[in-house]
């Protein structure tokens, strides 16, 4: 038995070392990580925060939306081919959309988007796919109320309304008052900014104040506000146009700002969205809000604006059309895209007009204010044909819904909706499309494999299960490591029998029939080997 004196002895030492640690930490400046904390939140990789190495050829792969059916089309008279900016989500049995409605005329060197009054318009559903515009009976369009508009774009009081970037969503703050159930962003003209109107059934509409509420930013696009349950609080995002720099002071970009609100009238804590590791693009909207089935992730779908101008020493000799800049030239790819006379046509009042392009793009954050964007297009233009190509094309309406599959008996699956054949016509139409439920991004490996290592986690639960994906020869294997990455006994890979198919939630197992719940609230980390597979999203449960 050893002394007192000896223990005390062997105690210091290990203190020594412990100390010398810290001090060699500090002096090296590495730290050990800190476990994240996951309870039993779903996690996607949309944003790749829990992801600590990929071995083998494991890779992030970001999916895309499979395009469906035009559920929508802005044909009516007091609609048009500029009507855009859609809203949609559920709402208990039924789906809501709202929308900006107006026609856009254009003539040689002119473009008009006052032809008629703009509206803010309804839509409703019972799933999702098939839509009905309502008659309302609320506002008059040429000696008629039989249509859909809710608000009316013009002067009301003190207010000059404008409903060209509406955003509207169902306030799910538990203490919202009952006049003010469903809640709204409107453009302001004068003075400039953003107005908070309030229904308490969605369809009859009145301001919160006699003033803008937020009136920093450009606001020149779909500008979004949402009640954040988790954090108790309202959070919006709007459009903003930087300050060029001290080289190029004329030259900003468009830019997105956001704040928070406890009632949604005093807005504070100001800044411009960050991102970590995407250059400076100009981006039109946002669609930022809550990811349903993760509510922790906020999940954006900004549009992606491009003009594509042949640069000095790529020029060809196709001239611009007659117009205040004709010593620019066109690539002949843009010549090659769709209805180059209208393309030509809209050039003659704007240049960019003609060679500008949009997609949607994704990026996702934890904070709601530093995101990870995408690079790489979310929802491409897609096949060329009338429609498609032009500016305003691929605007994503804010934000998913859970539908119906197509497919009998597969799941349900998210919707989301894109506009085309923006000003090229009388109407513009609204298509749907869908996505594997979680299914942005994947950690996804070939038949020759590759591994994913989460960072060191914590969470709650007994169970672990999966949504992914695999060949019927692919495989997924689950090792539970502890903090040095050492197997935990009967955890290890060679106890995890291959997990194939292709589901939403599968439980992992282990060849002992021990639960996981044993290492609940420990420190861990999850090496998942993956064999011609996709894996979406991992949840730890009861």
């Amino acid at each position: 038995m050893k002394s007192f004196a000896g223990l005390r002895f062997l105690a210091s030492l290990a203190f020594l070392a412990i100390d010398v640690a810290g001090v060699s930490a500090q002096l090296t400046g590495s730290k050990v990580p800190a476990a994240i904390d996951i309870g039993s939140r779903r996690e996607l990789f949309v944003e790749a925060s829990l992801v600590d190495q990929l071995k083998g050829k494991a890779e992030l792969r970001l999916h895309h939306p499979v395009p469906q059916e035009i559920v929508l089309l802005h044909d009516a008279p007091w609609e048009g081919n500029g009507s855009d900016y859609h809203s949609i989500f559920q709402d208990g049995g039924r789906y809501r959309m709202y929308y900006s409605a107006r026609q856009i005329v254009v003539s040689p060197g002119k473009i008009d988007a006052n032809v008629h009054q703009h509206f803010l318009c309804y839509a409703e559903s019972n799933d999702g796919i098939g839509w009905r515009k309502p008659q309302l009976g609320l506002h008059e369009f040429n000696g008629s109320k039989a249509n859909n508009i809710v608000v009316v774009s013009g002067p009301s009081g003190r207010l000059k309304i404008a409903t060209e970037t509406p955003a509207v969503f169902k306030d799910e703050n538990p203490n919202a008052a009952p006049d003010a159930r469903y809640k709204a962003f409107l453009g302001s003209k004068e003075p400039r900014g953003l107005l908070a109107f309030k229904s308490p059934d969605g369809i009859h509409w009145s301001p919160m104040d006699d003033s803008p509420i937020i009136t920093d930013g450009a606001f020149d696009s779909q500008n979004v506000a949402f009640w954040d349950g988790l954090r108790g609080e309202y959070r919006a995002y709007w459009r903003y146009f930087t300050r060029g720099s001290a080289a190029s002071p004329h030259v900003g970009v468009r830019a997105i700002h956001t704040a928070t609100s406890k009632d949604f009238l005093r807005w504070e804590n100001q800044v411009t969205v960050g991102y970590f590791d995407s250059p400076a693009e100009h981006l039109y909207t946002n669609q930022v809000k809550p990811y349903h089935r993760a509510p922790h992730l906020f999940v954006g779908f900004p549009t992606r604006y491009i003009e594509r101008e042949l640069k000095a020493g790529e020029l060809d000799d196709a001239r611009a059309p007659a117009g205040p800049e004709k010593t620019r030239h066109w690539s002949p790819s843009t010549r090659a895209l769709p209805e180059l006379e209208h393309r030509e046509l809209r050039a003659s009042a704007s240049e960019r007009y003609g060679t500008a392009l949009t997609e949607g793009l994704i990026m996702a954050s934890r904070d709601g204010v530093n995101f990870k964007r995408w690079q790489e297009a979310f929802l491409r233009p897609g096949i060329e044909r009338e429609g498609t190509w032009n500016y305003g094309h691929q605007f994503i309406g804010w934000h998913l819904v859970e539908t119906r599959s197509r497919l009998e008996g597969a799941p349900d699956e998210l919707s989301l909706y894109a506009g085309e054949s923006y000003w090229t016509g009388d109407s513009s139409a609204l298509r749907r499309y869908s996505l594997r439920l979680d299914g942005f991004v994947s950690v996804r490996a070939p038949m020759s494999g590759g591994e994913l290592i989460t960072k060191p986690l914590r969470f709650r639960g007994r169970k672990l299960t999966l949504n992914f994906a695999t060949s019927a020869a692919g495989s997924l294997q689950v090792e539970i490591q502890d903090g040095s990455g050492k197997a935990l006994p009967g955890f290890a890979q060679a106890d995890c029998p291959p997990v194939f198919g292709d589901t939403l939630e599968r439980t992992v197992t282990w060849r002992n029939g021990r639960d996981v719940g044993s290492v609940a609230g420990q420190t861990v980390q999850l090496r998942i080997v993956l064999k011609d597979a996709d894996l979406f999203s991992f949840r730890f449960t009861e």
